[in-house]
């Protein structure tokens, strides 16, 4: 499951200053990374009755708002319970955590996402059966079909926190203007592909769609074609023909049909362009990303809005989010769980939209009004009933222990097919090999 990190690292700097800009404003936005203390670590110790716990998570000065407002509500519910929250910078966040743990001051709560199972198989986190069993948590009922994401070998490793899917950002007005209907879930790939064929006009310098280059795009294309990255046994299937048809389809967008820019066309509109300023600037028809573009497009001077994913042979998309787990080196686990517990109910959940931070787990709060009709919204009719859509036919991303190699191994090899075209198979015939020498 893709998380707000790689979201970060994938886009561009230009986006960033897009949320600097609106977090300024309180409406949404990521600001400048706060680091967390050199010394801190696993808590959990009791004085006087009370259980003092760390929490470590990653963001900017929304997230770490976020995050404390709910910790909050949390201590006044729970008197018995005080977290000390930790922000860490997200490119730094993996490595200070492991440092702690490493040391054996690893913190009670940390957030993980798609890397939750490198922790895991190196028994860095606590298996959370039990405790969801004496809590008598339903993980399906509460949180839909992530519930038990974040797990290994048949045990839970944490509990989903936040989790939005990817979606259509879609300009109305380019579409009114082609006499075309808004996209739905209902779409095809060629659905899609003549939308953004009819709406593409270079020398205006407007394209169809956004491009698919990031994993978590055309991974989604992968799995609607029936592909897996990671067969059910375990085995890389990346040179699979449902993968290769979908990384070809998704590539010849740009350098066949041309209905997306190219890298070269996107460096003339300006420096750090890419697909989420680019739609922002009202260039293109259509865009695939994740809850934080809304911030930066509630002042446009365009009409816009979302949609689910569109499918191939099947409906598939990925999905952003995070879950809370805890380390092995908390000292109250039982307390740990009981504010994760509480972190990921109702009334917790329900500031991580007010503050317009991302999507919340809670399938409760994805219903609620709060959620549908956001207060920061403003006039701005959004249909955020895009994201519960989406959730039914969210796919499960392999969350195997060696994601980072996994990454690595296509990043490596994809950039210049990317940008200048190539033949699918043969990339991927490359990576399969480089993932069938990492994977086990």
């Amino acid at each position: 499951m893709p998380d707000r990190r790689e979201a970060e690292d994938m886009y561009t700097k230009a986006q960033k200053r897009t949320r600097l800009g609106l977090a300024a404003t309180a409406i949404l936005g990521m600001a400048a990374l706060t680091a967390c203390g050199a010394d801190g670590g696993g808590g959990g110790e009791e004085a006087d009755g009370v259980a003092n716990l760390t929490m470590t998570v990653w963001g900017g000065d929304n997230d770490k708002k976020t995050y404390q407002d709910r910790i909050d509500l949390l201590e006044a519910a729970h008197p018995e319970i005080k977290v000390d929250l930790q922000l860490i910078p997200g490119d730094q966040y993996d490595q200070k955590v492991q440092t702690m743990i490493a040391g054996g001051d690893g913190p009670d709560i940390m957030q993980v996402a798609e890397g939750v199972n490198v922790y895991s198989s190196k028994n860095q986190l606590l298996p959370l059966d039990e405790l969801v069993a004496e809590a008598d948590l339903d993980l399906e009922g509460r949180f839909g079909p992530v519930g038990t994401l974040y797990s290994y070998e048949d045990k839970v490793y944490a509990i989903p926190d936040r989790s939005g899917a990817m979606i259509v950002y879609y300009n109305k007005d380019l579409f009114d203007a082609a006499g075309l209907e808004y996209p739905n879930a209902d779409w095809t790939w060629e659905d899609a592909q003549a939308a953004m064929e009819k709406i593409t006009n270079p020398a205006d310098g407007v394209w169809g769609y956004g491009g698919a280059g990031w994993w978590a795009q055309w991974w989604s294309f992968a799995y609607q074609n029936g592909g897996q990255i990671i067969d059910d046994a375990g085995k890389p299937a990346a040179n699979s023909p449902e993968v290769v048809e979908a990384l070809q389809w998704a590539n010849d967008l740009t350098h066949k049909h041309h209905v997306v820019p190219t890298a070269e066309e996107y460096a003339d509109m300006g420096p750090d362009m890419g697909g989420d300023p680019a739609f922002a600037a009202g260039r293109l028809g259509m865009n695939t990303t994740g809850f934080w573009a809304i911030g930066g497009l509630l002042e446009a001077d365009f009409n816009w809005d979302i949609a689910p994913m569109w499918g191939g042979e099947e409906q598939a998309v990925s999905a952003f989010g995070s879950g809370l787990a805890i380390s092995r080196d908390s000292e109250n686990p039982d307390a740990a769980f009981t504010a994760i517990d509480f972190l990921t109910d109702v009334e917790a959940q329900g500031l991580i939209i007010e503050n317009a931070q991302d999507v919340p787990a809670n399938i409760e709060v994805q219903k609620s009004d709060a959620f549908l009709k956001p207060t920061w919204a403003g006039t701005t009719e959004i249909n955020m009933a895009a994201f519960g859509e989406s959730s039914d036919f969210v796919f499960t991303s392999p969350l195997i222990p060696e994601w980072t190699e996994m990454q690595a191994a296509f990043s490596d090899n994809l950039g210049t097919f990317w940008n200048e075209g190539g033949d699918a198979k043969t990339q991927l015939d490359v990576i399969q090999a480089k993932l069938e020498s990492v994977v086990e």
